[in-house]
């Protein structure tokens, strides 16, 4: 069982946050990413890193402020970016190329590193398999410009790491994520660290008691993944993202 009661350090942040003060998790049993230890850190409010892309170590790490992003009113989308996505100028999918994208996500250049190791990559992998773990994929003329992935848990989503290749594909990702989780009930969207880029969009820092009461709600409701996220199915629910309403 891992312990509360460990040191506070500083370290830079997943998508390169600088300074955020989080706890360092003790080691976990052995075999600590395998599917049901992995899944039951994420259950605590506890999530893996690495310290490069060839790394065999891992690291737990829970902050003293998460970053969440609101499902309701409160989230913002820019206008400029809603005629973006509204104009369809991005094919959207789901869990077509979840390989690519993690592996995009921890390549991506100017990054300075990366925390998803060779071995956390084939744990999500194996979590993509066994229907935990889902990725949301921008296109351009058939050719992948941007994603993201995350791990669902109830009617929790924990959003991991995302690319771009060109302007906006990971935003409209994530406005297609956001209007997605909204149209099937989910009740949290963890981003981990409450970044510069994310509070453009509304993003929440939570106090950790806070986030702990949000995710014990959020993992006792059921909700479903739905793999349609086209504009299609969503276009009604990103205007009302556009507008600031509440979802239905």
């Amino acid at each position: 069982m891992m312990s509360r009661s460990v040191p506070m350090i500083n370290r830079i942040g997943a998508r390169g946050s600088v300074g955020r003060r989080f706890r360092r998790m003790p080691a976990m049993p052995p075999d600590p990413i395998a599917p049901q230890y992995l899944l039951g850190a994420y259950r605590q409010g506890i999530f893996p890193m690495s310290e490069s892309r060839d790394s065999d170590e891992i690291s737990w790490h829970r902050p003293y402020e998460r970053g969440v992003l609101p499902l309701d009113s409160r989230f913002h989308l820019p206008r400029r970016l809603a005629r973006t996505v509204l104009q369809g100028r991005f094919d959207v999918t789901s869990n077509r190329s979840f390989d690519e994208v993690i592996r995009c996500c921890a390549e991506t250049p100017g990054r300075g590193g990366t925390w998803i190791s060779l071995r956390l990559q084939a744990q999500y992998d194996l979590l993509h398999r066994l229907g935990y773990a889902h990725s949301i994929e921008t296109w351009s003329d058939g050719r992948l410009v941007g994603g993201l992935y995350g791990v669902k848990l109830g009617a929790a989503f924990f959003g991991e790491s995302m690319f771009s290749r060109c302007t906006d594909a990971s935003k409209v990702a994530l406005v297609h994520l956001v209007a997605s989780l909204r149209c099937s009930g989910f009740a949290l969207l963890d981003t981990q660290f409450p970044t510069a880029h994310l509070e453009t969009f509304g993003c929440l820092a939570v106090p950790d008691a806070a986030y702990r009461l949000m995710l014990d709600h959020a993992v006792g409701i059921e909700a479903s993944w739905d793999e349609d996220v086209t504009l299609g199915r969503l276009r009604q629910e990103i205007i009302r993202l556009r507008d600031g309403i509440d979802a239905r």
